[in-house]
């Protein structure tokens, strides 16, 4: 069956449909976008199904997107995107507003236990019995004009989705909605949550092995990274590699032949940049003892193992109670979080990022079963 596709193509075509568009119970969005040497994604195309047609919005002609925002923002319209991380960032940037109430299908697909890690094409066939085309997302979608092949493409991401929530949505329990769009607001309250440059130390890989002196220059490098990588758009390793960051904390080089030699430090960082980081690291290395971070703690050591694994049964049987996909019942850094707070003698306390329906299902259980796991 042939695709009804529309083209939004100037401002005045996209306000006009974003207003019959918040008139509909919900709208599916897709975007098709690069980001292969850029910080930001760059946006290609905007897909919109209702059901019956796909619109494609092209943002390279879009100069007002506040209609766009107001629709993602309209509480009165469901909007219905698949694995949506990428796409939030997408929309952030173009039209700077989120989606609210947000059904993300790889969520609904996993509360329903039919499948949360399988890809959008294979859970089309699945629900649908449908055959999507090629797959196109490594194509150039900022290129002009888009290929017959890319347009279908595009077109039937947007069509499909529409009819895989018409799915979905009838077998979805009240709960279980419920539970699906408390995820879904838990994704765009994540990425609203502003990123500190001077906090992102504490997730270096080996971090915890530094003393707080060697912090401080691990802080400092790290939010230099940050920075400069969202200043000039670039990614943060095109900026300072991730594997060279734990060395220069560690060995501190003070000349450009030491930094050279650092693991993994690309020529061209110690060209355009060599100068900046050895100052950074010299004033950094100087920062007063009472200006240091606190100490990082270890990872949970082997004997935490059985313990952890407890732990996860719990959530593997509640998710098979439930008919759910176990990966959505309890992330492991939570788990992890739960442990460190009190391993390996309790008093144990239920982390903060385990919250909502999870903690009032399961967060008694677990802390139970770590007070019998010690007795």
């Amino acid at each position: 069956m042939a695709i009804d596709i529309i083209w939004i193509r100037d401002d005045a075509a996209l306000a006009e449909h974003c207003a019959a568009w918040r008139h509909l119970p919900f709208v599916a969005l897709d975007t098709e976008f690069m980001r292969v040497d850029t910080f930001y994604p760059k946006a290609g195309l905007v897909q919109v199904g209702d059901g019956e047609h796909a619109f494609l919005i092209d943002p390279l002609l879009i100069r007002d997107w506040s209609p766009f925002a107001e629709l993602l923002e309209d509480r009165a319209v469901l909007k219905v995107l698949h694995a949506c991380s990428e796409d939030l960032e997408v929309f952030l940037r173009l039209a700077g507003a989120l989606p609210q109430p947000l059904l993300d299908t790889q969520l609904a697909a996993g509360y329903l236990g039919i499948g949360y890690s399988m890809g959008y094409s294979r859970l089309v066939q699945a629900v649908l019995g449908i055959d999507l085309p090629k797959d196109e997302t490594r194509s150039d979608w900022l290129q002009r004009p888009l290929t017959e092949m890319q347009v279908r493409y595009a077109a039937e991401d947007a069509q499909h989705l529409a009819e895989l929530y018409a799915a979905l949505e009838p077998r979805l329990t009240e709960p279980k909605r419920a539970w699906v769009l408390e995820d879904g607001a838990e994704l765009v309250a994540n990425l609203r949550r502003e990123v500190v440059p001077e906090e992102l130390y504490r997730e270096a890989k080996l971090a915890w092995k530094l003393s707080r002196a060697q912090l401080a220059v691990l802080r400092e490098l790290c939010a230099w990274r940050e920075i400069e990588a969202r200043l000039r758009d670039q990614p943060r390793n095109r900026i300072l590699r991730e594997h060279s960051l734990w060395p220069l904390a560690r060995f501190q080089p003070d000349n450009l032949v030491s930094l050279a030699r650092i693991e993994d430090m690309h020529p061209r960082t110690v060209r355009q940049d060599g100068n900046t980081l050895l100052e950074l690291i010299r004033e950094a290395a100087e920062t007063p003892p009472d200006q240091w971070p606190e100490a990082l703690p270890e990872p949970l050591p082997p004997e935490a193992s059985p313990l952890l694994k407890k732990l996860r049964a719990v959530g593997q049987a509640e998710a098979e109670r439930l008919g759910m996909a176990p990966e959505l019942m309890l992330r492991k850094k939570h788990l992890e979080a739960l442990l460190k707070s009190g391993f390996p003698d309790g008093p144990y306390s239920l982390p903060d990022g385990l919250r909502g329906w999870r903690r009032e299902l399961m967060g008694q259980a677990l802390l139970d079963t770590l007070a019998t796991a010690g007795q």
